[in-house]
């Protein structure tokens, strides 16, 4: 598609651009098209996949080294069909398989958006990718295999909320990017549907009825965290999930709300056994004083501090029970943890992240923070701590080879990405809302 001149910033309708804002902060655009230290949407961020790095690219409108001279037409068709302005086939990092679904509308609210924002000269380094994967051709032969282009198309056996919520869960959201298992291709297993996976050197937990979550999430509930990144059932949003939360904030709440019953939907209504567990772990979530005594994992009860060949217990007695046990409500207090999904989880990754790592502490504002423990545990006390967890906050069998994945983590082996409750992808801030506007 020929260049075009970069429209006038006055051109557009201030109210088109506010909503591209929004519905650009559902799609987490400046998360993967910031590097860390970088311009806002300049690109540069380092995408890590099997197959080699890819570099997102400058979507300023800049007009040598940005979208600056894209016409919609050609913004309509990156987003359609996966293919840039020069007709080069785009790599799936960008995820046009689920972008395919925006429609015309909301394409025209998020160029308009973007078009606006700060021109950055930058260019984005070159992709590293061995042959033959390095020739984009290639992307030709997987999109006859794996995608299918087409806006959205309303169910009309659903609710206008639910249509809503699966549009912008499966569209701009592109939820099932994370929280569903991938192939040997790098293609989303449409047959396992938010069964969930591995990403970023984190566990995205199963959203479809496999969840692992002791307390089955509620509409209300899922509409909370997402809206506000902690909900007090479930804890605080950490990881990659973290900035998804952070730039759900420019989101009305009512797009929340959709994306909640869209989703709590997938995972079905929990049985009567499952609801009857999650009654029993509410209840039972009462803190003992903490610091003082808790169970061992064979169930005695032992002094924090003395008498216990337990370590586990004396490790989390000393470091994890005056705050998880506290009785101060979360965000700012400790979840208790039968009621954290990560005690639950099919791996102890997570858990792991965060008791190496901690929890970054927002950047001038109130918001969760929890230390890391890296330099005062090594990995047998971890992974002592971890199973004792395990064993005495859930009813799910052991973890297995726990230390070898601590050690991984620490060595590095599993990219870890740390961001903080307000982060949107290294140190960029969210997306404007309604009372912070940059066009």
């Amino acid at each position: 598609i020929p260049a075009a001149e970069p429209p006038a910033v006055a051109s557009f309708d201030p109210q088109l651009v506010q909503r591209g804002a929004a519905l650009a902060a559902v799609g987490n655009c400046n998360v993967c098209h910031t590097k860390e230290g970088g311009e806002v949407f300049a690109g540069g961020l380092p995408l890590k996949t099997p197959f080699g790095t890819i570099y997102s690219t400058n979507i300023t409108p800049d007009p040598e080294t940005g979208i600056g001279r894209w016409s919609e037409a050609a913004f309509n068709r990156s987003m359609r069909s996966g293919v840039d302005r020069e007709g080069r086939h785009l790599y799936p990092a960008f995820p046009f398989d689920h972008f395919t679904k925006v429609t015309d509308k909301d394409n025209q609210a998020l160029y308009a958006y973007l078009m606006t924002r700060k021109p950055v000269e930058a260019k984005a380094p070159a992709n590293e990718l061995p042959f033959p994967l390095n020739i984009r051709m290639m992307v030709a032969g997987w999109k006859l295999l794996f995608f299918r282009e087409g806006e959205y198309q309303t169910d009309t056996a659903q609710s206008d909320e639910w249509n809503r919520g699966h549009y912008l869960a499966d569209g701009l959201g592109h939820c099932g990017a994370c929280h569903t298992p991938r192939n040997m291709l790098g293609a989303e297993k449409k047959d396992e549907l938010f069964a969930g996976a591995e990403q970023e050197g984190w566990t995205a937990y199963a959203l479809n009825a496999a969840s692992p979550a002791p307390v089955p999430w509620s509409v209300d509930a899922m509409t909370h965290y997402l809206a506000n990144g902690w909900e007090e059932h479930h804890g605080v949003a950490r990881g990659p999930m973290a900035p998804v939360t952070a730039n759900m904030k420019a989101v009305p709440e009512d797009d929340a709300r959709a994306i909640a019953t869209y989703v709590t939907s997938v995972m079905g209504q929990p049985t009567a056994e499952r609801q009857a567990r999650a009654d029993q772990v509410r209840e039972q979530a009462t803190r003992h004083p903490p610091g003082i005594q808790v169970q061992a994992a064979g169930g005695q009860t032992v002094p924090g501090e003395v008498g216990s060949e337990d370590r586990g217990a004396k490790i989390y007695a000393a470091a994890c029970s005056s705050c998880h046990d506290a009785g101060r409500p979360v965000p700012y207090g400790g979840l208790p943890l039968a009621l954290s999904t990560a005690t639950y989880g099919p791996t102890p990754l997570n858990p792991i992240n965060v008791i190496l790592y901690g929890l970054p502490a927002p950047e001038g504002e109130r918001g969760p923070i929890m230390p890391g423990f890296a330099g005062v545990l090594d990995d047998a006390e971890t992974a002592d701590l971890l199973a004792y967890i395990r064993a005495t906050f859930s009813d799910k069998p052991a973890w297995d080879n726990i230390q070898d994945l601590v050690q991984q983590v620490r060595a590095g082996e599993k990219h870890t990405d740390l961001q903080s409750l307000s982060s949107s992808g290294g140190s960029a801030p969210a997306n404007p809302t309604k009372r912070e506007t940059s066009w």
